[in-house]
């Protein structure tokens, strides 16, 4: 009797087949599905990745679409958070129809090393004394309309650099924030030399292929969106590509699940001083997690950590640098001035 040696399985080869073929590795993306909704369930992250029941349009065609009406008020987003993510899923397969996979994986492949993001913020943090100053790159948003009507990306990294940026953070979002990884790739060949994060709201791997090939050296995860499963796991594709992650939490509750993961130390967190679902912006927020148990075991495990949103005065900067963080990421209050390297000079006191 013919016996198949895989995985030292002592049954016959037709036996076999069928039982292998019963038991076939389950695909990722229905693994990843049903580990978000375990998390939605539970309550470790507070942004559905998806509409709990489906889209109400469905395609029928190259210019037909059929409609689903009178769904309930639970399949619609509870803050622009959601909306974006859910979002996310329509741009991402109109991107994969341009590149797929295997083609950003060749080109990241070629593409040279990533600059370690967080090396440059902690250098420059010791020679000025200040936080470590992550520049936005970022023509408008949801809550603020367009914040600066002559964006030019380009213009706004090299004079942000100029400024003393540590390094920069470039919006890609298009829908919400009129963005592009177009804007990420064109200052990244323009010469300039500060390290490039990826300001997108990642839900798929994916993203950070695009990211890198586009010539991102870190890219931001959101704790409220990501499960720990994906947190992991984009962090361990960031590892194989070179890049830094810079983690974003909310709330405590966020933070003390985020340390629970391995390797923190290689990357950042950062608190979004943001309340996602009134857009209400508090820098008092930064201060209390940074006062809480978890605050102090980031301080004790030396993490860094960046303060964001609501930083417009030298005041402002150093209130967070009492509170304990090490950086700053800081897009309208810069980007909205005509001459932005002399608002990053202003901001940091070093004018």
């Amino acid at each position: 009797m013919q016996l198949s040696s895989q995985l030292g399985c002592q049954l016959p080869v037709s036996q076999c087949r069928r039982v292998h073929s019963a038991a076939r590795p389950v695909p990722r993306r229905m693994v990843v599905q049903a580990t978000v909704e375990a998390a939605e369930a539970s309550g470790e992250v507070s942004i559905r990745r998806r509409p709990p029941l489906g889209n109400d349009t469905q395609p029928c065609g190259p210019a037909l679409g059929y409609k689903v009406g009178n769904l309930p008020d639970i399949n619609q987003p509870r803050n622009i958070l959601e909306e974006i993510v859910w979002y996310k899923a329509k741009e991402i397969e109109v991107f994969r129809e341009k590149q797929p996979l295997p083609m950003l994986q060749a080109l990241a492949r070629q593409a040279p090393p990533a600059r370690d993001f967080k090396a440059a913020v902690v250098a420059k943090a010791q020679q000025t004394g200040k936080p470590g100053l992550i520049a936005e790159v970022k023509k408008a948003s949801p809550s603020k309309g367009v914040i600066q009507p002559d964006f030019d990306a380009v213009r706004i990294a090299a004079a942000y650099e100029a400024g003393g940026a540590a390094c920069l953070s470039v919006l890609t979002d298009e829908k919400f924030f009129q963005g592009s990884f177009d804007n990420l790739a064109r200052i990244k060949a323009a010469g300039v030399s500060c390290p490039l994060l990826c300001k997108e709201f990642i839900v798929e791997a994916y993203q950070i292929f695009k990211a890198r090939v586009s010539g991102a050296d870190a890219v931001l995860l959101i704790a409220a969106v990501l499960p720990n499963q994906d947190l992991a796991y984009f962090m361990k594709a960031c590892k194989a590509l070179g890049m830094c992650c810079l983690i974003e939490v909310h709330t405590e509750a966020e933070l003390a699940r985020v340390l629970q993961l391995e390797g923190l130390e290689g990357h950042l967190l950062g608190i979004n001083n943001r309340d996602l679902g009134t857009f209400k912006v508090d820098l008092a927020v930064t201060k209390h997690i940074m006062d809480s148990p978890s605050g102090q075991e980031v301080k004790r495990r030396g993490i860094l950590m960046v303060a964001e949103s609501g930083i417009f005065t030298p005041d402002d900067v150093a209130f967070v640098q009492e509170a304990g963080v090490g950086a700053l990421l800081v897009g309208e209050s810069l980007v909205k001035q005509g001459d932005p390297a002399t608002g990053v000079k202003q901001l940091l006191s070093l004018a």
